[in-house]
């Protein structure tokens, strides 16, 4: 038996074994898993092999399920099996095991979850803001769902690279160059780089489009950057210092950290040799001056790796970010997380790698936009919301919040308690959504303490912990780890399958690049304990069955813990 295997995969594997020997299927290469019910009434587990074998073994669905369930010797973790509707097989999973298992899952500190990843590396590529412009409500997805899924990976063994792929290259930093010894101000530098570089770039730019003498300036500016002129570079090296310097406040506070920090830049080297690479395969030709791959038999539009005027273009830079990705890490799979605006792009240059035998597992994670209904933010600058802004609104909302329902408590701590609520509120809101749905923010959702939302999960967690105090304050002398878990009561029993559920959870989330998986089971978990909490007296409950509810309750408050921070969402043990 596989360590700490989950019900499922202890089902699947029985199942299959005893599907083999019941039919003589014993060199088959089937394998006949089960799925959780979506109602008790059918059993914890559902099989639908009948139906798979139907046709092989050329009987009715019905027929087999029940030659199976009046053949098969039971597993000692299964209580009794039975068939419904036209040959499901449903389980249902013993009342001893299955507090067994939720004992050991508490016992274990990684709930279950198995280090599938080991020996494997994975670089996940996101966030990705461009040098020199501040960060807006447009970088929040790709970073809150790229540090989830990097969370997740991490979580599950593997090797993670989290790599910001910065835009810090292009025609833009000629007119950074000449704007910056026109226009900057150095008072305002020093206190907002990034706000006053942007200023610089629109004043520059505004200036290109009245003066051609100044366009002409920031080319020649911008050849000499590319040749290697050693003031240009140290003025864009210092474009890019003060800029990682501001995204990493920024960072700071969503509590996400990047391994490696490479933009587009890192690669100019490649391009060449990845242009000569696509000539010599044969899969460029030149167009209109350009050069372009043609993929109009993949059913896509030509994609140009060099333009006109001899520049590259982002599917060459990223065609040379795989090869080097490759040489470096040899990774088992490179994700992107990207707004869903770039996926022909993506669809192209996974394409074109393809084609020029690059070994990588390219997955693209798109998400949809978010979205704010009019008059819900405060601080507007032009059409962008800056990020900044938007954390800023949720700490000072949450701390309203957090004011009003705890006035007593220490004003240090209600800020603390105040940018938990405010942050997690942000993120969960974001990732409790599939991530290629289009998100509608609004704060009257993100704050809700009744709802499905992070101040929701944030104040089940802190009321179990409530709950494990006073049992503490009462019984100061029970050690916990000697008392076993029992399940008798219907709601205990619901609780512990739901628990036992975690690992599975996990793995779906991360196999999909789908946070929002997680975050359904841990609204789930908390729903599920809220009706435990409502149903069953605890600490007024007689001995041994008061010590194994406050074990169940033990084992949902670090499940939540945990599944929150994989989340990239904090807690707090009182709220």
């Amino acid at each position: 038996m596989r360590e700490f295997a989950t019900f499922e995969e202890r089902l699947s594997d029985w199942t299959t074994d005893a599907m083999k020997s019941v039919f003589g299927l014993e060199g088959s290469e089937v394998h006949l898993g089960v799925s959780p019910t979506n109602n008790d009434k059918f059993g914890d587990y559902q099989c639908n092999a009948a139906m798979v074998l139907s046709k092989q073994l050329k009987k009715a669905p019905r027929q087999i399920a029940q030659e199976f369930v009046d053949a098969a010797v039971l597993p000692d973790f299964v209580e009794k099996i039975d068939i419904a509707g036209p040959g499901f097989i449903n389980f249902f999973l013993s009342d001893s095991a299955l507090a067994e298992h939720v004992q050991l899952l508490e016992n274990d500190p990684r709930l279950g979850v198995k280090q599938e990843g080991q020996g494997k590396t994975v670089i996940i590529d996101y966030s990705s803001p461009n040098v020199a412009k501040s960060m807006h409500i447009g970088h929040i997805r790709s970073t809150v769902i790229g540090n989830a899924i990097d969370r997740l990976y991490r979580f599950l063994g593997y090797h993670v690279i989290a790599d910001n792929h910065l835009g810090d290259w292009g025609t833009q930093f000629g007119l950074m160059l000449v704007g910056y010894r026109e226009f900057v101000n150095e008072e305002a530098l020093a206190q907002a780089p990034v706000e006053e570089l942007e200023r610089i770039y629109v004043a520059s730019y505004n200036k290109s489009k009245e003066d051609d003498s100044w366009r002409d300036l920031a080319k020649a500016e911008l050849v000499k950057l590319q040749q290697g002129d050693a003031e240009n570079r140290a003025l864009w090296e210092k474009f890019i210092e003060l800029s990682i310097g501001e995204f990493n406040t920024i960072y700071d506070r969503l509590g996400v950290k990047f391994d490696l920090y490479r933009g587009e830049s890192f690669y100019n080297d490649r391009l060449p040799e990845i242009i000569g690479q696509l000539e010599a395969k044969g899969l460029a030709a030149e167009s209109e001056g350009a050069l372009i791959v043609d993929l109009e038999e993949d059913k896509m539009p030509i994609c140009i790796v060099r333009k006109s005027d001899g520049g590259y273009n982002y599917a060459t830079t990223d065609l040379a970010t795989v090869e080097s990705r490759i040489e470096e890490f040899d990774p088992e799979r490179i994700i992107y997380v990207t707004d869903e605006r770039q996926q022909l792009h993506f669809k192209q240059f996974f394409k074109i790698s393809e084609k020029l035998g690059m070994e990588a597992n390219l997955v693209h994670v798109w998400f949809g936009l978010m979205r704010l209904p009019e008059a819900t933010f405060s601080t507007r600058e032009g059409n962008v919301i800056k990020l900044a802004a938007l954390l800023d609104e949720a700490e000072s909302r949450a701390l309203e919040m957090v004011k009003s329902s705890s006035p007593d408590m220490p004003p240090e701590q209600q800020k603390d308690l105040a940018t938990a609520i405010g942050i997690g509120a942000i993120k969960y809101t974001d990732l409790s959504q599939n991530p290629q749905s289009l998100v509608t923010f609004t704060w009257e959702k993100a704050l809700n303490m009744q709802g499905n939302s992070a101040p929701y999960l944030q104040y089940a967690y802190a009321r179990i912990s409530s709950v494990y105090d006073k049992f503490h304050a009462q019984y100061p002398d029970i050690d916990l780890s000697e008392c076993s878990i029992n399940v008798e009561h219907e709601i205990e029993r619901k609780l512990a399958i739901k628990l036992s559920r975690f690992p599975a959870a996990v793995s779906a989330a991360a196999e999909n690049y789908s946070p929002n998986i997680l975050a359904e089971y841990l609204y789930d978990l908390a729903q599920v304990y809220s009706s435990f909490y409502q149903n069953v007296p605890f600490l007024k409950a007689e001995e041994g069955v008061r010590e194994s509810r406050i074990r169940l309750c033990r084992s949902t408050a670090a499940t939540l813990k945990q599944g929150l921070d994989l989340l990239g969402i904090e807690t707090r043990e009182r709220i």
